[in-house]
């Protein structure tokens, strides 16, 4: 043998063409192409002797494992219709006085896309409103206001859909929503989309003169590729799209922007705020307990010990609710059921005879 010799590539790549006309009788065809390389790796596994001999090896099986460290930054592996980003590894195997045998493997790379930032937790909303027109005549406005909780989903995850559509026509009309794939390939200064539907939904219509209102409208998200937004030449981007069907006119169209990302959203991420806001409206019973308490009596006197036990025991989860709990519940378990002390009529510190009482007036 020669030498055993491997090399991992990585690249987005673009191409497309379009037909031009210069003129009545004259066409012709505009290509456009670009390519960027993420990963150029070269490594020899087997070199030749120094003393210019070939290397024999013995009949059989012959293993030489191979390790390489990727980039911190690459695009997510992608296949599309004007483009695609591909990773691969590639060995050449060199013999004497023979041909170079080749064999190449493609693996596939997941740019991480953390969903769990101030950017991608911030809610979406926007509001549009159309004037439908028919042969030159006002038939009406119909307006939608829309919003989700977020801008970074992931793949399985449902998407409840908080709408409002107004329809002031005199027909009635049809609410959608849907998720849309924008590719966008960027090649020479131009530009070349492809837009696809992802998945939707229809609501039901909307009569001439009435409102329709979605209280989280559920959209699941089915299994895509995630958002691609720091190659150069390569894009993928996603939107929600509400839209009301208008007869006799064109669509009314809401386009809320999201982000296809790979690492889930926390259990608790964004859990702070609307815990914070349940304790100040759960807790609102202890506004009720008087600034003032008065002594009470002997304990025993008022109490028996069984009577005592019971009361003395925790509140049942049923009664207070899944919320009061943790240690914020133990502190106030300790200063509502703590038992009150023992009184006397007796004082256990009296006054020493050798003391004269002091005149209030002096």
């Amino acid at each position: 043998l020669g030498a055993l010799r491997l090399r991992a590539m990585g690249a987005a790549r673009v191409h497309w063409t379009e037909s031009r006309s210069a003129g009545s009788s004259t066409a012709y065809t505009q290509s456009y192409s670009d390519q960027v390389e993420f990963l150029s790796h070269r490594d020899t596994l087997m070199a030749p002797p120094d003393n210019g001999e070939a290397t024999v090896l013995q009949a059989g099986r012959h293993e030489f494992p191979f390790t390489f460290q990727l980039p911190e930054t690459l695009a997510t592996s992608f296949e599309g219709k004007h483009g695609s980003v591909r990773y691969w590894v590639k060995a050449k195997l060199h013999r004497p006085w023979s041909t170079v045998k080749k064999a190449k493997k493609e693996f596939t790379v997941i740019e991480p896309i953390d969903i769990n930032t101030p950017a991608l937790l911030a809610p979406q909303a926007g509001a549009k409103e159309k004037l439908a027109r028919a042969w030159y005549c006002n038939r009406g406005q119909v307006s939608v206001t829309a919003k989700i909780d977020r801008k970074g989903y992931t793949p399985g995850e449902v998407i409840p859909i908080f709408a409002e559509i107004d329809n002031c026509t005199s027909r009635a009309v049809v609410p959608k929503a849907a998720i849309i794939q924008t590719q966008t390939f960027i090649a020479r200064g131009t530009k070349k989309q492809k837009k696809s539907v992802v998945t939707s939904i229809t609501g039901d219509p909307i009569p001439a003169g009435k409102r329709e209102v979605w209280h989280g409208r559920a959209l699941k998200i089915p299994p895509v590729g995630p958002s691609i937004l720091q190659c150069r030449i390569i894009q993928v981007e996603y939107s929600l799209k509400v839209c009301v069907d208008i007869p006799g006119t064109s669509k009314l169209l809401l386009e809320l922007p999201l982000v296809i990302g790979t690492i889930p959203l926390h259990p608790f991420g964004s859990r702070t705020s609307s815990v914070s806001s349940q304790y100040s409206v759960n807790l609102d019973w202890l506004s009720t307990i008087p600034e003032q308490l008065e002594a009470p009596p002997e304990y025993s006197a008022v109490v028996s010990s069984p009577e005592a036990e019971q009361s003395l025991a925790p509140p049942c989860r049923s009664e207070l609710g899944d919320i009061l709990e943790g240690p914020f519940f133990a502190y106030i378990q300790e200063f509502r059921f703590r038992p009150p002390p023992l009184y006397s009529e007796v004082d256990p510190n009296p006054a020493s005879d050798s003391i004269r009482p002091r005149c209030m007036t002096c």
